[in-house]
């Protein structure tokens, strides 16, 4: 689950994970049809794409202070950027269903429900990941915060060991995964009120996305 680090040592974490993950959800996007797309797409290729970059930037430089706080801005601001734009096209889509059901197909229904599930679990767990603990900027600069959320040790890590251990990406889009579906965590706690606060939103997006949308267009796929 974590990595262990030297005492005294900063943190540097991979951005392979969540660089990989930015850019499966961009071939997704590209690949599945939508149904209802409420901003251009080339704006949310631009969003994702300066994303992949300021995380290429900070590995090429090995963690600089500015790149980081460039990095922990542009995924903030892609988080507010999703969420808008995804309860503007959720809105559409409900009311499609639910007043206009004749103008909706169900392999478009299916597809921009996919989409928008995937889409969901990844920008959150970028999200978790910058939020928790101050994020990388924060571990970076050596400045101690409260956790967010608070993930099991290894049953084997002792006590001196469990201190140097951290979360990594993929810990986070585990959550996001397992908040996306089954509403819940399974494995962290959430401690603050902002971390049970992002949980609620990504949860709801997915509710609405499961329960209305995608089982919309199960019920009407031509047997």
């Amino acid at each position: 689950m974590t990595s262990h680090r030297p005492p005294g040592t900063p943190y540097r974490e991979s951005r392979w994970p969540p660089a990989i993950a930015l850019l499966s959800l961009v071939i997704l996007l590209n690949v599945l049809p939508r149904h209802v797309i409420f901003l251009p797409v080339w704006v949310s290729y631009v969003c994702l794409f300066s994303v992949v970059a300021a995380l290429a930037a900070v590995a090429m430089t090995h963690g600089n202070m500015l790149c980081l706080r460039i990095e922990r801005t542009l995924i903030m601001l892609l988080g507010a950027f999703y969420v808008l734009n995804t309860g503007a096209q959720l809105a559409d889509m409900v009311g499609i269903v639910a007043i206009h059901p004749t103008r909706s197909t169900p392999y478009s229904l299916l597809t921009s429900a996919i989409g928008i599930w995937m889409e969901n679990v990844v920008i959150f767990s970028m999200l978790f990941w910058q939020v928790d603990g101050g994020g990388p900027y924060g571990r970076a600069r050596g400045v101690q915060q409260a956790s967010d959320w608070g993930f099991p040790e290894p049953p084997a890590a002792t006590e001196d060991a469990s201190s140097n251990l951290a979360p990594e990406y993929v810990d986070y889009l585990f959550l996001a995964y397992n908040t996306a579906t089954a509403f819940s965590p399974t494995d962290a706690v959430p401690y603050t009120h902002r971390a049970k606060a992002l949980m609620t939103v990504e949860s709801a997006i997915s509710l609405v996305t499961l329960v209305v949308v995608l089982s919309r267009a199960i019920n009407v796929l031509p047997t």
